[in-house]
C-alpha cells in the first residue's frame, strides 16, 4: 500500500489519536509543556507530513494483517472508533467491494486524555476531515458512509464485520453498543476490538478468540474477535 495522502490538519489528528507515532522529539515536548500546550500548538506546527504519513500507512498495514483472514469481499463492515480510516482506506483498497459504515465522534475534546471513559464522552475527531481523507486517498464516496455517534441516528443494516480498534472496551464499556450490535449482527458476524478483561466477554459470547496480544504496551491489551450473543 502506497503511504496515505495526508494534509497538515489530518497529520495532526492522526499524531493525536495514535500517540505511538510522535518521534522522540515531539514525545519530549509533550513531557515538558503537558497534553493541552501539546494537542493545540505543538502537534500542529512541529510535525514532519511526510514521516506522519509514512509511519501511519506503516502502523495501519500492521493493523490490517492482525485481522485479514476476517476479511473477504462483498462484506458489510461496522467501524467504530475509527480515527481518520486509515485502516479502512488499507480494507477498501484490497476489497473494493466490500462497504464500510463508520460511527464516529465529531469534536475534539479541549485536552486529549487516553484512559477510560465511562460514558464515551470524550471525542477525538472530525469527520469532514475523516470524509476528505477517504476521497482524498481515491475511495469511491459510494463505498462508504459516516455517521455521528451524538446523533443517534445509527443505521439499522447487518454487518458480517465490526471493527473496533483501540476504542470499544478500550477507552470505553463495550456495554453502551451491546444492545444495538445484537440487532445489527447476527450468529455468523465478528466483532472484532481490543480489551484488557477479554475473560469477562465468556460471558457475553460464544466464541471469544484472542488474535493479538500487546504486551509491550500499559494496558496489556488482548485484540479478540468474538461472535454468536449468548441468550439469556
Amino acid at each position: 500500500m502506497k503511504n496515505l495522502k495526508l494534509d497538515r490538519r489530518m497529520a495532526q489528528l492522526v499524531l493525536l489519536q495514535r500517540i505511538e507515532l510522535a518521534s522522540p522529539f515531539l514525545t519530549k515536548l509533550r513531557k515538558t509543556f503537558g497534553r493541552y500546550l501539546f494537542s493545540k500548538i505543538i502537534s500542529k506546527y512541529f510535525i514532519n507530513l511526510k514521516e506522519i504519513s509514512k509511519n501511519y500507512s506503516k502502523l495501519m498495514e500492521s493493523e490490517l494483517s492482525s485481522i485479514l483472514s476476517l476479511l473477504k469481499q462483498n462484506q458489510r463492515i461496522l467501524s467504530i472508533g475509527s480515527g481518520l480510516g486509515g485502516l479502512e482506506i488499507a480494507i477498501m483498497k484490497k476489497f473494493n467491494e466490500t462497504k464500510i459504515t463508520f460511527i464516529e465522534k465529531n469534536y475534539i475534546s479541549k485536552k486529549i486524555k487516553y484512559g477510560w471513559d465511562d460514558e464515551n464522552r470524550e471525542g477525538y475527531n472530525d469527520l469532514s476531515l475523516l470524509k476528505n481523507l477517504i476521497i482524498m486517498n481515491d475511495i469511491p464516496k459510494e463505498q462508504f458512509s459516516i455517521f455521528d455517534y451524538d446523533k443517534k441516528n445509527f443505521p439499522s443494516d447487518k454487518y458480517s464485520l465490526v471493527i473496533s480498534l483501540y476504542s470499544l472496551d478500550y477507552h470505553y464499556d463495550f456495554n453502551i453498543y451491546l444492545e444495538y450490535l445484537k440487532k445489527n449482527t447476527d450468529e455468523n458476524s465478528i466483532i472484532v476490538f481490543d480489551t484488557i478483561r477479554y475473560e469477562y466477554f465468556n460471558k457475553i459470547f460464544n466464541y471469544v478468540k484472542i488474535i493479538k496480544e500487546d504486551k509491550n504496551t500499559i494496558h496489556k491489551s488482548k485484540r479478540i474477535a468474538c461472535k454468536m450473543f449468548k441468550r439469556k
